[in-house]
């Protein structure tokens, strides 16, 4: 059984990105396109939709790292912050968009939360994790022939 740490992220975020799009789990908000998604950010986000992708991030990290709290979400998609001469400094990321992008996963039923811990994903989400890091996998055995000594 493939994983999805066992494939590449990039590959596996796209793919499920594209599925939380056309099956239409998840919705940007209204204000999303007007935000940026931290202090450290100068711009919105250039990629229309980046929503997806976020969701679709957020899917990996919790499957990977689960259960994690959201300040914990906020650091990890946080970054540099670029003050001119001076040192740079860490900053978090926005809350609200991680915030509202689990409250739509675990509306979808892919997320729980657990007291005290952070969130988890629910069977129903690892399954859909599992399914396309699958399909990824398949596609890069296509490519690299020998990969097939670690299926």
């Amino acid at each position: 059984m493939v994983k999805a740490y066992e494939v590449p992220a990039d590959l596996l975020i796209a793919r499920l990105a594209r599925y939380l799009k056309d099956e239409g789990i998840v919705k940007p908000p209204e204000w999303a396109k007007y935000v940026k998604t931290g202090a450290h950010t100068s711009r919105v986000p250039q990629d229309k939709d980046w929503w997806y992708t976020r969701c679709a991030s957020l899917l990996r990290k919790i499957y990977i790292h689960g259960p994690i709290g959201l300040s914990d979400l906020e650091s990890e998609y946080g970054g540099r912050q670029r003050r001119g001469s001076r040192p740079s400094h860490h900053r978090d990321a926005g809350g609200a968009i991680i915030r509202n992008a689990l409250h739509q996963l675990e509306d979808a039923g892919y997320v729980s939360k657990i007291d005290k811990k952070g969130r988890v994903l629910t069977s129903k989400g690892m399954e859909v994790v599992d399914r396309y890091a699958k399909e990824v996998f398949d596609e890069l055995l296509n490519t690299i022939p020998e990969l097939s000594r670690y299926a």
